[in-house]
């Protein structure tokens, strides 16, 4: 059985393989919350600080917070520019270490298929918002392969190793985040998928950029011979769509769901 828990404390790595995406994801976000400045946002799960950073960068908040149960992770974020304005926490979606009302805005980005528990992450998050604030998350399409990592998953099960469903990826669909907002008695309720280009300059970027952090995908990845590897890059190297350019590049989808505090 291919070990998933843990993957996520290489802050390096993971800004390598996820924070372009991330960022051109998350500015897509930003813009369809549509928050009037200089108000009080929460990034939960904010990992490396690329996402909040991005909150600073076009929100023009009053004041960020955020958390993640990462010590590398959060680490790694406070030597980031973003530290410089944020108080960057150790701590849990399912338990958020803020009072109630604490914020106007509460966002997770790239986190909710990862969680146990994710309606119970929710509802902290709602907690933890004032009454007519905004709650929103969006993550990756992994049940249709709209992850920025299913070239290399479809590679891999191309040689017939068949890769586990990732316990919570049943999430990213965004119905069943529809779902889960409005199980958590959210106004205005509002879903969308996001679209994003992926590039690469050249097959080795590429490489190197996607093995970096041994996510579930890269665990099998591990596990396989030297002679398997590069029948996993030859498949790659056939293929990886390219543009006029020659550089590697296809699309990456992301589901999003927001929805209203009841109150004022």
């Amino acid at each position: 059985m291919i070990e998933t828990k843990g993957f996520f404390t290489d802050g390096a790595a993971y800004e390598r393989m996820m924070g372009s995406w991330s960022r051109s994801a998350g500015s897509v976000f930003v813009d369809w919350l549509d928050m009037a400045p200089d108000l009080r946002w929460l990034d939960v799960g904010c990992g490396t600080g690329t996402f909040t950073q991005l909150l600073l960068d076009i929100a023009h908040p009053h004041a960020v917070g955020a958390v993640d149960p990462s010590e590398d992770q959060i680490a790694f974020a406070r030597t980031t520019p973003a530290a410089k304005s944020v108080n960057f926490q150790v701590g849990t979606a399912q338990s958020l270490p803020f009072a109630d009302d604490s914020f106007d805005v509460a966002t997770m980005a790239l986190v909710i298929t990862f969680l146990p528990e994710p309606a119970k992450a929710i509802a902290e998050m709602k907690r933890v918002v004032k009454p007519g604030g905004t709650i929103g998350t969006y993550v990756w399409d992994f049940a249709s392969g709209g992850s920025p990592v299913q070239p290399l998953r479809a590679a891999i099960e191309a040689l017939g190793v068949p890769i586990a469903p990732t316990s919570g990826h049943q999430h990213s669909i965004r119905e069943a985040l529809g779902g889960i907002f409005s199980a958590a008695a959210l106004n205005q309720v509002a879903t969308r998928m996001i679209e994003i280009d992926v590039s690469y300059p050249d097959f080795d970027s590429y490489w190197r950029s996607q093995t970096g952090l041994a996510n579930n995908v890269v665990q099998y990845l591990q596990k396989m011979t030297a002679a398997d590897v590069e029948r996993v890059k030859m498949y790659l190297r056939e293929h990886l769509p390219k543009d006029q350019a020659g550089r590697i590049a296809y699309k990456a989808r992301a589901s999003a769901a927001k929805g209203r505090v009841p109150g004022t």
